[in-house]
């Protein structure tokens, strides 16, 4: 039976994150994933400020595009903003994980591929893990002194049956990659467009994120909740297929993959952290913003978070993870709480008027500012576009006066 001093459950961002982490310092490592390769479920969108390559030391060839632009459009208005320099990426979620798998097995760590998660039974600070092979259809046994929870919102190992159940906000998304001729795509290729208002999806939001040549992600996620306005939705794919037919308008386009995924998210992080030598991070703690759902970046700096204290507990500097859960609430907690009232007003609350004036508030900003708005959630930002546009009404107002 084969021992490690950390088994990794889930070879998502956070997972893969943790694992390259520790492998790198000279820890046995095994990183679990499920499916048999990365290409299986490449489910997420990931655009990211720029400065997510550097922090995380990722190479380029995780990136599907670079961009320097974004396009808000509501069901009445339409924004655009544009910098003369590169503000972020979308990263390649397939390539990604790659990336961080090969990492781990470069430093000695081991990946197991097509492999799930069945049990553990923990005494004497180990746990005894049983994996299913499903490609050999097998059930291996293995001993590690510290077990990690990046499954996600399955939170299969840290919520055992049985186990109190927090309260979960459910979202739930569908993405489209398609192939589109070339005139659509160089359109789209510097921009991440996002679609707000009851025409494009009431309940949430919708997205074109630009990948390698004329190849374009069209998604849609929405809150499971009931609309205050709206009463009837459509399914997403409806809403995907809007944004093709009457936005894009391609001469031609081909769907080459079509995935989704559904997250939980606990409204004031009010997830399990960790129990005796189990860890949990990334989506299982609701690293993903309710308000912008992104996830990638929180999900990896969760792992470097997490991986501090799985050293200390392997080198006996300390005896459990107590702590883990205030350092982490410290560094997402009130920007979370901000962005679920916020989150939870625009997508089931919000009228398509009160939507239309985000753009307009938004209008006078720089794109720079905006970013620090959607990407650092610097809200009070948001400010300098609305007394800009405040001015603006009122000098609409006067206006016929002075005619006169």
């Amino acid at each position: 039976m084969e021992k490690f001093d950390v088994v990794i459950v889930g070879g998502g961002p956070a997972g893969g994150q943790c694992a390259r982490i520790l492998a790198r310092s000279g820890r046995k490592v095994l990183l679990i994933e499920r499916f048999k390769d990365f290409t299986k479920n490449s489910f997420s969108s990931a655009g990211t400020p720029l400065e997510t390559l550097e922090k995380f030391d990722l190479p380029e060839k995780v990136v599907g595009s670079f961009w320097n632009q974004l396009v808000i459009v509501t069901s009445n208005k339409r924004g655009v903003w544009q910098s003369e320099k590169t503000l972020g990426s979308v990263l390649d979620f397939t390539r990604l994980r790659e990336f961080l798998a090969e990492e781990v097995t470069n430093h000695g760590g081991e990946v197991w591929m097509g492999c799930r998660y069945v049990s553990h039974l923990t005494n004497d600070n180990e746990s005894l893990v049983t994996i299913k092979n499903n490609l050999i259809d097998e059930e291996i046994s293995v001993t590690t002194k510290v077990l990690v929870d990046a499954t996600g919102p399955n939170r299969s190992l840290i919520l055992q049956k049985g186990d109190p159940q927090p309260k979960f906000t459910t979202g739930t998304g569908v993405e489209y990659l398609i192939e589109v001729d070339d005139e659509s795509y160089q359109k789209r290729s510097k921009a991440l467009t996002f679609f707000l208002g009851h025409k494009w999806i009431p309940k949430g939001y919708s997205w074109i994120f630009p990948m390698e040549a004329n190849k374009l992600k069209v998604g849609a996620g929405i809150v499971q909740g009931e609309h205050k306005v709206v009463k009837e939705t459509e399914p997403l794919k409806h809403y995907i297929e809007l944004i093709i037919h009457d936005y894009i308008k391609p001469e031609f386009y081909k769907i080459t993959d079509i995935h989704g995924a559904t997250v939980k998210y606990s409204m004031g992080l009010n997830d399990v952290y960790s129990r005796d030598n189990l860890i949990a991070i990334g989506d299982t703690v609701s690293t993903i913003n309710f308000l912008g759902g992104e996830g990638i970046r929180h999900a990896m700096l969760s792992s470097e978070i997490a991986s501090r204290y799985i050293a200390e507990y392997l080198e006996g500097q300390r005896k459990d993870f107590n702590g883990y859960q205030e350092e982490m609430h410290k560094t997402f907690l009130a920007k979370w709480k901000v962005s679920e009232k916020l989150g939870m007003k625009k997508y089931l609350e919000d009228t398509d008027t009160l939507i239309d004036k985000v753009v307009s508030y938004l209008e006078p900003m720089t794109l720079e500012d905006i970013v620090d708005v959607l990407f650092y959630y610097k809200f009070e930002k948001v400010s300098k576009g609305f007394w800009p546009y405040l001015l603006r009404k009122i000098r609409s107002f006067f206006k016929p006066f002075k005619k006169v």
